[in-house]
Formats: structure tokens, C-alpha cells, sequence
């Protein structure tokens, strides 16, 4: 199915990508639906909606559990820290005053 595009004027080929955006719009809209059923169908397998599915209560993606605290400033003991991520302040400087990180930990 090759064109010669060449040869088309101007305006035809205006007209030719008209056609195409329209095209690809319908293609895409058929494959959404297409989609769709076969998701409705793969779900119903199991014994679910496809709504039923999306509306569950998951964690999202990437969102961890957040960690105990393993640390207690000893000068605030409502300041505490888990050990991961960025170091607190507090915790900086009682390391500059020479306490050890373990009589820091909980």
C-alpha cells in the first residue's frame, strides 16, 4: 500500500493527514474497548468485576510501611529517628559531641 506522496498537492496532502489523525483516533478508541473486554473477561474469570478490581484498597505503588524508630534523642525523647534516610539534626550534632550512636538506640 505505498503512496506516492511526491505527487500530491499541497491540500491532499493536508486532506491524507486529516484522514490519518481521524484513523488513528478510531484505531485507538477500538483497541481501548477491545481492551476493556478482555480485562472484564480475564477478571470475570476469577470471579470479579472489573469494577470490583479497580476499586480495591491497595497500597500504592512505591509506598513502604513506615519503619519503627531504632533511635531516641537523648535530650528530647519525643525526637526519634529509624535509622533510614536522612539523619536528623539532632542526631549530627550529638555525633559532633562525641555520644556514640549506640547509646542513642532504643
Amino acid at each position: 500500500m505505498a503512496i506516492d506522496l511526491s505527487a500530491m498537492s499541497r491540500k491532499d496532502l493536508l486532506d491524507l493527514r486529516k484522514d490519518l489523525d481521524k484513523a488513528i483516533k478510531d484505531a485507538e478508541q477500538r483497541e481501548r474497548r477491545e481492551a476493556l473486554m478482555a480485562a472484564e473477561k480475564a477478571a470475570a474469570e476469577f470471579g470479579f468485576s472489573l469494577s470490583e478490581l479497580a476499586d480495591a484498597k491497595t497500597r500504592p505503588a512505591g509506598k513502604q510501611a513506615k519503619s519503627p524508630p531504632k533511635y531516641r534523642n537523648p535530650d528530647d525523647h519525643e525526637q526519634t529517628w529509624s535509622g533510614r534516610g536522612r539523619k536528623p539534626q539532632w542526631v549530627h550534632d550529638a555525633l559532633k559531641r562525641g555520644v556514640d550512636i549506640t547509646e542513642m538506640e532504643m
